[in-house]
């Protein structure tokens, strides 16, 4: 397995440009099914998930080119498989989104239950429970979600017991070909719960309220190819400016969407550190001010995200005074912890859901081991403010959700090298 070494110590300064979302990226691949047209995507990132799911794709039948700079162009041939294997679907969870189109637009799928990041129960019940009100015949046989709507979809109300981006993001696309309309309450905020609405807008769909919480939808006979290119990766740009803060540094982040990240920003503005911005740009200056420990409690969008969390506990970790970091997402979200406390954290927890930080003047390097892809961007924070060598050991992890982390690290002043095991 890959590792990366990094010798801690510099401040990153410079400029760095952040890569097209992830998280948006992955549900609009999915939504490709939806359509018999070509559907061209730009900005892609060229990350481990989006292979994973590019590979989902053409398992199913459809044909799917990539060009040099990502551009991805989606055909859908005679789709010959509705069955999204355990083997891709184990390793990524984004790869359940197919089930929503693939009922949709062929009235049967088999997709394995998904898997992904350990970091706590994240059932797919709501996406179960909006599908049977859809008009679906939903069983479970031998760990495949087995789904029917031989007649077709039908449009109705759905009320989500929870937020959920998943299942918000799976419901919108089964909808958008179901008979009449559909309601869907208590439904995702995300920008990627809003991109993917305007990715299906400019297919053909009728979508009206997306960045609410309450979705209508407008079934239509058919999705029409198109062009659509994805956001800024709003966690990438939070992740940047969390480790230029950490290291003192003095950094610009560019090609990025500000008032996505509202909550890091302001969060960073609290911790005595100095934020400027325009309309695609972020400019972070860490250099002047002491930073001060501030407390955090994730929460669904458009409060503090959950994917930044375990970054915060590592600016936490070397700031001054203590914070509480209150995780409301997912239960089991603090692995990384135990890593940080090997760098010279003093971290503890007050309960199952909050963890006590108490600033320390300084960290040193050690071996650690990556456990989530957040949880791994931390550790390469406590590497980067870290007194001599820190090895970062199964960052798979970071390929899952980072675009080119050594390179883009290395440009801004990061001492990091990869250790490659091939």
């Amino acid at each position: 397995m890959d590792k990366l070494l990094i010798r801690g110590g510099n401040p990153l300064r410079g400029t760095v440009t952040i890569s097209g979302s992830k998280n948006s990226a992955l549900p609009i691949l999915a939504a490709s099914i939806l359509s018999e047209e070509s559907l061209r995507i730009t900005n892609v990132p060229h990350l481990n998930d989006v292979t994973t799911m590019i590979e989902l794709l053409g398992t199913i039948g459809l044909d799917v080119t990539v060009e040099e700079n990502m551009t991805i162009e989606i055909r859908t041939r005679d789709i010959v498989n509705l069955r999204a294997p355990y083997d891709l679907v184990k390793t990524m969870r984004a790869s359940f989104l197919v089930l929503g189109p693939l009922l949709a637009i062929h009235g049967h799928a088999e997709v394995s239950l998904p898997g992904g990041c350990a970091i706590g129960p994240r059932p797919v019940d709501q996406h179960l429970k909006g599908l049977s009100a859809l008009g679906a015949d939903i069983q479970v046989e031998e760990g495949y979600i087995v789904a029917d709507a031989k007649k077709g979809l039908t449009g109705t109300k759905i009320d989500m017991d929870i937020k959920t981006v998943g299942g918000t993001q799976n419901l919108m696309m089964a909808a958008t070909l179901a008979r009449g309309e559909t309601t869907i309450h208590n439904a995702a905020c995300e920008p990627e719960v809003t991109e993917l609405a305007a990715c299906l807008v400019a297919m053909g769909a009728r979508i009206e309220g997306a960045g609410t919480d309450t979705l209508m939808i407008e079934g239509v006979s058919s999705l029409q190819g198109g062009e659509f290119r994805i956001m800024p990766d709003r966690v990438e740009t939070g992740t940047y400016l969390i480790a230029a803060a950490a290291t003192r540094g003095h950094l610009l982040v560019r090609n990025t969407c500000p008032g996505h990240i509202t909550a890091v920003t302001k969060k960073l503005q609290e911790s005595g550190v100095s934020i400027t911005m325009g309309d695609d740009w972020i400019r972070v200056d860490a250099g002047a001010h002491d930073l001060t420990a501030v407390d955090i409690c994730t929460e669904p969008y458009p409060g503090f995200p959950t994917d930044m969390q375990a970054q915060y506990v590592a600016l936490n970790a070397i700031s001054k005074g203590t914070s509480r970091i209150t995780e409301t997402i997912f239960e089991n979200r603090f692995m990384h912890v135990h890593e940080l406390v090997r760098l010279g954290a003093n971290i503890s927890f007050d309960g199952k859901t909050t963890a006590v930080v108490k600033g320390v003047t300084g960290l040193r390097g050690a071996p650690v081991m990556a456990t989530d892809l957040r949880a791994s961007f931390s550790l390469v924070i406590g590497g980067l403010v870290a007194d001599g060598e820190t090895i970062v050991d199964r960052i798979y992890h970071i390929d899952r959700g980072y675009e080119c982390i050594e390179e883009k690290l290395q440009s801004i002043g990061a001492d990091v090298q990869r250790l490659s095991s091939r």
